[in-house]
């Protein structure tokens, strides 16, 4: 067991920039607007010698349980909850605001331990501030400055007994670091997917408003992640543990992904940058489309993003409950998805519903198999007689009355699978003649729903150094 710590406060006070410096990566986004943060996130901090797991939680404000304010102080009462201790930041700059004595009332009603800690007191500017923190009753306050890292000695000292406690009740506990920027190419693939140790990542994408916390709270069984009718809720892109029929799953929940000429926001511009990230970092990736206006253009871009990146990829085709003739609407699916994504052939279609479970288990058996494809390995030998069938049905075409010789083709890498072909004149093949191979090797060794890299060597001539 690791003690759990929340960073609680009113917006604005430098919640997310003290996350990012106990983790020690820029994971949430930080912006001077207020309001920035809207699910909680968790992650593994790192204070000297300490560690312990450190939770972000959106600004406290007083709403209507309903309006979407009320919906994410929901979710910061419940981090409250669940948590060993909280760091209830103050803005020692702006001083004391009504805000904060009303939301230290409500902590000092709670069981839960409450350190106070005043931010943004580095210089002088802040002392106004930090002597009004002493008002609250919450104890001695902390200077901060999250910023520049001060005052973290002190945090330090406030912090020991709280991890020490927590680690004497669950024994002694492993730390692992965060594995959200791991790139994927770098890591050994022997490990098998699913377990503990190396659980599968798998993101979930698509436009606004399309259903994916939904799905995600689905899976979870529980409101883990803010939802509601207002389109492009989610800002960060949260990561949660996940355990389907044995197999551990690493869910990113993303921002909603506009067309590009409507993304003038500077937050938002960082919400789709964190969504592109989330999709270049995961394994799998669960494109979400809304079934009652799917395969517009925007959905069709995600797609051809996510298979540039070369990502195993499986289309969910949410809200199909509110399909009423599901016939025809699948028939149109198919039609769209035979005239759209030829660079995909095979990619696997689960109609579903994220609000009541419907087709949640199809969809994982897809992306198991998806993953499968990702990792899937062509014998060189059997590469090798398809190339010369294919030469002879269908060779390249010639270039100035010459013709272009593949000599050998092999498969270096895998996830995605790509092929390599030594050929005489690799610059002179047209576009034309590699989609021709790339289908072929997805036809013939059945590569489905996964992207194909295909690309020319020229080989070495053996006489070259012996010409006079």
């Amino acid at each position: 067991m690791t003690a759990t710590v929340a960073i609680i406060g009113r917006p604005n006070v430098g919640k997310s920039t003290l996350f990012n410096r106990l983790v020690g990566k820029r994971l949430a986004l930080v912006d001077d607007t207020p309001g920035v943060t809207r699910d909680r996130r968790s992650g593994d901090a790192r204070l000297g010698d300490l560690r312990f797991k450190i939770v972000d939680t959106a600004g406290l404000e007083e709403a209507e349980a309903a309006s979407l304010e009320g919906r994410m102080r929901a979710q910061t009462e419940e981090a409250i909850r669940d948590a060993d201790a909280c760091l209830f930041l103050i803005d020692a700059r702006a001083g004391l605001m009504p805000l904060d004595e009303h939301f230290a009332n409500l902590l000092r009603r709670a069981d839960t331990p409450v350190i106070l800690c005043a931010n943004k007191a580095e210089g002088k500017a802040g002392d106004g501030g930090l002597y009004d923190a002493f008002t609250l009753g919450l104890g001695d306050p902390v200077p901060l400055s999250a910023e520049h890292g001060e005052g973290l000695s002190e945090l330090y000292d406030f912090l020991r007994p709280i991890v020490d406690a927590a680690d004497e009740m669950g024994g002694s506990s492993e730390f692992t670091e965060a594995r959200t920027d791991v790139d994927v190419e770098d890591e050994e693939i022997d490990e098998p997917v699913g377990t503990l140790e190396r659980p599968l990542r798998m993101a979930i994408v698509g436009r606004p408003n399309a259903g994916k916390s939904t799905l995600i709270n689905q899976m979870l069984g529980e409101e883990r992640l803010l939802t509601g009718p207002e389109a492009g809720i989610t800002r960060d892109s949260i990561s949660v543990e996940w355990e389907w029929q044995d197999h551990h799953v690493k869910v990113f929940d993303t921002a909603g992904i506009r067309k590009k000429a409507r993304v003038q926001e500077k937050l938002e511009k960082l919400s789709v940058a964190d969504a592109l990230r989330a999709i270049k970092f995961a394994e799998v990736v669960v494109v979400t489309l809304d079934a009652t206006i799917s395969f517009e253009k925007q959905d069709l871009q995600i797609i051809d993003l996510c298979a540039r990146e070369g990502r195993a990829i499986v289309i969910a085709l949410n809200k199909w409950d509110l399909i009423e003739d599901r016939e025809d609407a699948w028939g149109h699916i198919k039609d769209s998805q035979a005239r759209y994504l030829n660079q995909l052939r095979g990619v696997e279609i689960v109609t579903m519903s994220g609000i009541n479970g419907q087709g949640l288990d199809k969809l994982m058996q897809a992306v198991f198999r998806s993953y499968e494809m990702w990792n899937k390995r062509v014998g060189t030998s059997g590469l090798n007689r398809w190339l010369e069938g294919v030469l002879i049905h269908h060779p390249p075409p010639a270039v100035s009355g010459r013709r272009v010789r593949l000599r050998f083709m092999t498969q270096p890498k895998t996830r995605p699978p790509h092929f390599v072909v030594f050929c005489s004149k690799p610059d002179n093949l047209p576009e034309s003649y590699t989609r021709y191979l790339v289908n072929g090797i997805r036809e013939r060794f059945d590569i489905k729903g996964t992207p194909i890299r295909l690309s020319y060597r020229k080989g070495d001539n053996p006489y070259h150094k012996k010409r006079r």
